[in-house]
């Protein structure tokens, strides 16, 4: 068994997750939804293992950061942030142009939504600090990263004045909670298997080609902030050729992004992704869950579009100072999306009602969101993610990068 485990680990992670993409386009092509039972359980318990760690995760990693920073260490945190906001303010702009250029007639449909959009940007900000001051157990459980994050930084600092056993036992502690992630990663190319198979099998393909030219657009524009946009802003923070680290970090974490759709659930790979680069513990175990929440080029891309779409159906004409205004709300707004699949709709009415839009017409629109999710939220996850390593790597000295 030891030697077999060997042999697993010595034909690399990508190329196994690739292997378990493959196969299970293969499977869910031949066998029929109702016969994926056992297939399909290596998706969820994939994804169930990294939503259940990441939370521990990011709490034991935080507070051993803090607990144990050395005066005079460069944290580089706030480089992180501005990059995050800039990159979605960014994809917003991305967005409206790409709109201007490729309109796009919709063909409103009604679908029931069960969740409730926000009404107001104050209600999403609100929210997002009301979250930071939630019961920190609660916050665990539920995975609310601002709580997490905010709990673990104030025991952090708190504990900087423990002895030095205590402190120990805490890093010792992060060790563990860090090998188990390390154990659940890499059972990601089963847990792929899994989920694209199931994919496969319960997505017909002929719901999506009645919004071809929408989904062209959305992931058009995605791929070229991954492609471009941020390889631009990487260059300008690093003044290296930036694409080495672009396609590290599209390799080993948006493929396992796309198929989670779960920035939240995405984290514990990315924690990983940026130990092997190398990078400050310090800096990325507060950034890259900080990320995950407010770190959303991919969902402002989706709101932008989504309600760009819908005024041109309806023959609303948008100036330049409205799409610009637009692309502030939409970037503030995706800083409060939610870090799980199909997050960044449930922020289309708020937009749309920023155009008078009606809100029956916004949840119409929310319902074609949903119907195409399966392609925009895996795209949009991937870029989302992926791009919390890349940022962070790109404002972290202490990464040897070489260009």
């Amino acid at each position: 068994m030891k030697g077999l485990w060997q042999a697993y680990q010595r034909v690399g992670l990508v190329p196994l997750i690739i292997i378990g993409l493959v196969l299970g386009v293969i499977v869910g092509s031949v066998i029929p939804d109702g016969g994926l039972g056992f297939v399909s359980i290596f998706g969820s318990l994939f994804v169930g293992a990294l939503k259940a760690i990441a939370p521990l995760l990011v709490f034991v990693l935080v507070i051993a950061s803090l607990a144990q920073h050395q005066v005079g260490t460069q944290a580089n945190v706030r480089p992180t942030l501005m990059l995050y906001l800039v990159g979605t303010f960014l994809a917003a702009l991305t967005a409206v142009v790409a709109s201007k250029l490729f309109p796009v007639d919709l063909v409103l449909v009604t679908g029931e939504i069960s969740q409730t959009p926000p009404s107001s940007l104050a209600q999403v900000l609100t929210t997002l600090l009301n979250n930071m001051v939630s019961n920190p157990i609660k916050s665990l459980v539920e995975a609310n990263y601002m709580g997490v994050l905010t709990w673990a930084v104030l025991l952090g600092l708190a504990l900087r004045q423990a002895s030095e056993k205590t402190k120990q036992m805490i890093a010792d502690v992060s060790e563990a909670v860090s090998n188990v992630v390390k154990w659940v990663i890499w059972f990601a190319p089963f847990g792929v298997f899994g989920l694209v198979a199931q994919t496969v099998a319960e997505t017909g393909i002929e719901s999506l080609l009645s919004y071809g030219k929408l989904l062209g657009v959305l992931v058009g524009s995605m791929l070229f902030i991954a492609l471009v946009v941020n390889p631009l802003i990487v260059f300008f923070k690093t003044r290296k050729n930036p694409y080495p680290l672009v396609f590290t970090c599209l390799r080993e974490s948006a493929i396992t992004a796309f198929f989670t759709r779960s920035s939240a659930a995405n984290i514990p790979v990315n924690m990983n992704l940026a130990a092997k680069l190398g990078l400050h513990k310090d800096t990325y175990s507060v950034t890259i869950p900080l990320g995950a929440t407010i770190n959303m080029a991919g969902a402002a891309i989706t709101i932008n579009i989504m309600t760009l779409a819908a005024a041109h159906t309806l023959g609303i004409q948008v100036d330049f100072v409205s799409a610009l205004l637009l692309s502030v709300l939409a970037a503030l707004g995706a800083c409060g999306a939610s870090g799980v699949a199909g997050g960044s709709l449930l922020l289309i009415p708020l937009a749309c009602g920023f155009l008078n839009i009606p809100d029956d017409i916004a949840m119409q629109v929310v319902a074609i969101g949903f119907i195409i999710g399966v392609v925009q939220d895996s795209v949009e996850t991937a870029l989302n993610s992926s791009t919390d390593v890349l940022f962070t790597a790109a404002a972290d000295p202490a990464y040897a990068y070489k260009g």
